[in-house]
């Protein structure tokens, strides 16, 4: 049985009585109406002998004759050619409603593309739910946020390598020199080329069963014997941040029992603690709340926004930024558990040095060396 592929086509109005067009029926019927090929070609506005040698290919893939070829004689299509017509008539005419509908999804989606108004921006991420509040918020406004959520690291990678406008990683409020977080994202962010944007101020803790029945009040309550942790991947904002706080309260990640047990999103981490695969795992308060769980807070820290410098002055992220400062987006992330937009400044351009306050250029002043005296 041969498959079906669909496509389309833009272009300023629609075709006369066009659902899907195909370019084999249109010559078939051109043929059936028209009984030659020359006129039928003419009819379709296209060549001889692109019609006869297009003819000739659809026969060759489909191994099956579509026109009786008798010279002299007026061209007719054969008993295969003309299922195929009916057949496709009948398609139509069932899958009218259908096609139409989708027709119109497609034209509505294009419409964006043709709206002067409305920006479309690509943005990698960490995972966070105020983000995805944001996406459809700024969707009714005519900004299209096109998110992709992954670890903190590969977007702001995918960011320098061009595969997106902006990216998103969260870090502690102006962590150490020293501190993992530095480790991580100092070599990938650039003073003067990059940009950073303010956009949440969050918390994260400890989700846990409803009721707590494990006790758990601490970072150190995780080293409780049969206790069950669930991490999330390498290269995370919070996987970084977890490695953070074990090194600020002495433990490391054998203390963990499941430290290895990895989940890509907040979200998956609380719905593995509320099926009772897991009995704590670190997160955003809102997934917590999502999944009927409780929650321990641990610490606050900043979700950041970064571009590129060049970026900048450009329509989607100007509408971004002015999106951010919004009221109504303030009152948004108010509503979030465990949000907040006022400390984390949404939607003003920040210094990149004085937020994270990693980079030390020292200015070493030029000594010329003394000259020797010559022996007398």
């Amino acid at each position: 049985m041969h498959k079906v592929e669909l496509s389309y086509l833009l272009a300023p109005q629609r075709g006369k009585d066009a659902l899907i067009r195909n370019p084999l029926m249109d010559m078939l019927h051109a043929v059936r109406e028209q009984g030659s090929i020359s006129r039928a070609a003419k009819a379709l506005d296209l060549s001889y002998r692109h019609v006869w040698g297009a003819l000739k290919n659809w026969e060759q893939t489909l191994q099956r004759p579509l026109i009786v070829w008798d010279k002299g004689q007026r061209a007719r299509l054969t008993e295969f050619g003309e299922k195929l017509l009916w057949s496709e008539r009948q398609a139509q005419a069932r899958l009218a409603p259908q096609i139409e509908a989708l027709r119109g999804d497609i034209e509505r989606a294009f419409s964006t593309a043709f709206d002067d108004d409305a920006h479309v921006l690509t943005l990698y991420a960490s995972h966070d739910a105020a983000l995805s509040a944001l996406r459809e918020q700024a969707s009714a406004r005519g900004l299209h946020l096109d998110i992709r959520f992954m670890g903190s690291v590969d977007a702001i990678a995918a960011l320098n390598a061009g595969r997106c406008m902006m990216a998103g990683f969260h870090t502690l409020d102006a962590p150490p020199l020293a501190s993992v977080a530095a480790r991580t994202y100092r070599e990938l962010l650039k003073p003067g080329q990059h940009k950073l944007i303010g956009f949440a101020h969050r918390q994260q803790g400890l989700m846990v069963a409803r009721g707590n029945p494990q006790r758990i009040t601490q970072l150190s309550d995780l080293k409780k014997p049969g206790l069950r942790y669930v991490n999330r991947a390498a290269g995370t904002g919070t996987r970084v941040l977890l490695d953070e706080l074990l090194a600020q309260h002495g433990l490391n990640s054998a203390d963990l029992a499941g430290y290895d047990t990895q989940e890509p999103s907040h979200t998956a981490v609380a719905q593995a603690i509320a099926s009772g695969a897991a009995d704590a795992g670190l997160g955003i308060e809102a997934a917590a709340r999502d999944k009927g769980l409780d929650f321990v807070p641990l610490v606050q820290e900043r979700y950041h926004l970064v571009c590129l410098k060049s970026a900048l002055p450009q329509a989607p992220v100007q509408a971004l930024l002015q999106e951010l400062q919004s009221q109504h987006w303030q009152t948004t992330l108010a509503g979030l558990p465990g949000y907040s937009g006022q400390q984390a400044q949404s939607g003003q351009v920040l210094s990149l040095r004085a937020t994270l306050p990693w980079w030390r250029y020292r200015q070493e002043k030029s000594v010329k060396p003394s000259k020797t005296p010559s022996s007398p």
